[in-house]
């Protein structure tokens, strides 16, 4: 990873939007990284790779519009290291950019970017005529289970949204940045039990955009380079229905193939940028990628771990519950958990911060994609 570019704001809004955001995130990236347009030769969209390069005037070698969701930009992550390593190309854009707040204010519809489900909907015919509510109502059901289960309480669901909020009050485009108690959590309205609204991610306008290529010509770029160790997919269903253990994630998989490839344990990990779609998102994340034991992320999060000054920093830009969440949150995972190797999160910062997982949630838990990432210290 040599580029990196993101936009949110604390209005919730961006000026800009479709092609005109994405080309601006690219430019910016490139940027970043020291390159040009004119080196890009892999494209990667989750709506059309076709449709951008089109747009942006290049004739990619490699192209990619893989659609998982969240977890989209894990797995173009993924997918463009193979082909660089391969030798299909050498300079890999992704970006992503949607505009659900602004669109919603001009009293249009969605045109910010691919939609959350691709083709057929079977959960429009099997799950939402009996009153899920989407898309709190999956979320819902794996949170009550969860409990259940083990035991977990709101409460300790609702101290991960407090330590994802203690991030956002040092990231000056935060959507939220005021401090937030359990007590508050609590006190907001009910969503989908046991969800309340502040268990919920934002809806915001955002953008974002990376730049790959390969290990030696990372050497000659602008920033120091930020390698791919591992990575690792999963997907097992596709309506919440079918989930297999509504408390146990494909992540279970895809995060053990990603830390084998990369050599490393959950103990190595210096930051953990987690989809936080919801809070239960977040914790069954702990649980399956192997930081606490199944059932024990409840307890786990209780003290403050993923907070500031924790021994596990989680969405240090404060995540999809307090920094920004445009629909499709996978690639600020990626840009922040770069940043964060590379030292420039300022007030945020990880101390002596050498790896790095960004972790991926697609769909209804369906789609996991693991991403681990560390330094030049690392190889």
């Amino acid at each position: 990873m040599v580029g990196v570019a993101d936009d949110a704001s604390p209005t919730g809004e961006l000026e800009l939007s479709g092609r005109a955001l994405e080309a601006r995130m690219i430019s910016e990236a490139l940027e970043d990284a020291g390159l040009t347009l004119a080196d890009v030769d892999g494209v990667c969209h989750a709506g059309s790779s076709m449709g951008l390069a089109e747009f942006l005037g290049i004739h990619p070698r490699f192209t990619d519009s893989t659609n998982t969701g969240g977890s989209s930009y894990e797995v173009h992550v993924e997918h463009a290291a193979a082909a660089i390593a391969a030798g299909l190309c050498d300079v890999v854009i992704g970006v992503y950019a949607s505009t659900p707040r602004s669109d919603r204010k001009r009293g249009g519809g969605f045109r910010g970017g691919p939609g959350m489900m691709m083709g057929p909907n079977p959960m429009a015919e099997w799950e939402m005529p009996y009153g899920l509510r989407m898309p709190m109502g999956p979320y819902a059901m794996a949170a009550t289970r969860h409990m259940s289960q083990y035991g977990t309480t709101s409460e300790q669901l609702a101290q991960i949204a407090v330590s994802t909020r203690q991030w956002a009050t040092m990231n000056p485009k935060a959507r939220h940045q005021d401090p937030l108690t359990i007590e508050e959590v609590l006190a907001s309205p009910m969503q989908t039990s046991p969800l309340h609204l502040l268990d919920c991610c934002l809806v915001t306008d955002g953008a974002g955009a990376f730049v790959m290529t390969s290990a030696e010509r990372a050497r000659d770029l602008a920033r120091p380079p930020i390698y791919v160790l591992g990575a690792g997919t999963c997907h097992d269903h596709s309506m919440i229905s079918e989930m297999p253990d509504l408390t146990v994630t494909p992540g279970a998989i895809s995060g053990a193939n990603a830390f084998a490839m990369a050599g490393v344990k959950p103990g190595d990990v210096d930051l953990l940028m987690g989809y936080d779609s919801f809070t239960i998102t977040a914790l069954l994340h702990l649980e399956d990628l192997g930081f606490c034991a199944k059932g024990e992320g409840g307890p786990f999060v209780e003290d403050g771990k993923t907070a500031p000054g924790g021994s596990l920093p989680m969405n240090t830009n404060g995540g999809g519950l307090s920094y920004t969440h445009p629909g499709m949150y996978g690639m600020f995972l990626l840009v922040e958990a770069v940043r964060q190797l590379r030292g420039e999160c300022g007030v945020r910062q990880v101390d002596g911060a050498e790896v790095a997982v960004a972790h991926g949630s697609g769909m209804v838990l369906s789609c996991m994609s693991t991403i681990v990432m560390g330094t030049e210290a690392t190889l």
